[in-house]
């Protein structure tokens, strides 16, 4: 192995690890105030149960409120909804009602005792199943009971997501940026070439993972 080159810098240990998604966690029981927090720190950690993670700092309000409840949704943002997203990061939900001075909308979750944001193209519905203390951070790790999808987003002959429809937003280094171009779909490099490109096609629910090969 070739020592590192004259280009690059060697820093110290950090959470440089970029892109990553920006979503609007929701969380509150139905009979309180619902309430949002913008997490940057999540991720898809098990497919089968669906799971995945957020880590939450323990002094934000929406910590306590999902350790009580064991539940929350994930919403994606899109464009429309960045300097929402930015907002709901900055200001407690102990001070503000962040659906209203937003101007967002709560809908009940099917499945889990948490709100939604109506806005969202894309909404997870999830059970926490375990809290791990971790130092700033808490991560919690929760089962995906429920997606719900605008079905403006929904291809009518196939049933799959148009993922580059619903305008996703990722976060980096303190910014936020809209993804653009697709590259490729998952194992074009070892795919027999058959012509020109064609358009791409959605991808039905549940294929495309890189998990998913042998």
């Amino acid at each position: 192995m070739k020592p590192s080159t004259p280009t690059h810098q060697t820093w110290k240990p950090g959470t440089l690890l970029y892109p990553v998604p920006v979503v609007l966690v929701g969380c509150g029981a139905r009979d309180e105030k619902p309430n949002l927090i913008t997490v940057a720190w999540a991720g898809i950690v098990c497919s089968d149960p669906p799971m995945l993670s957020v880590s939450i700092r323990p002094e934000r309000h929406s910590h306590g409120i999902i350790s009580r409840t064991r539940a929350f949704t994930v919403n994606q943002v899109t464009r429309d909804l960045v300097r929402a997203a930015d907002w709901c990061g900055v200001k407690s939900g102990r001070l503000v009602d962040k659906f209203r001075e937003m101007g967002l909308t709560p809908v009940r979750a099917s499945r889990v005792d948490a709100p939604l944001v109506a806005q969202s193209p894309m909404q997870l519905e999830c059970r926490v199943e375990a809290i791990h203390r971790l130092g700033t951070h808490d991560l919690f790790l929760a089962e995906i009971l429920a997606v719900n999808v605008d079905e403006r987003h929904i291809d009518r002959h196939s049933g799959a997501l148009r993922f580059p429809g619903t305008q996703p937003v990722c976060f980096g280094h303190g910014a936020y940026y809209a993804l653009g171009e697709c590259l490729g779909t998952f194992g074009h490099s070892v795919r027999k070439a058959k012509g020109p490109p064609g358009p791409r096609r959605p991808i039905p629910p549940g294929r495309g993972r890189p998990e998913a090969a042998p």
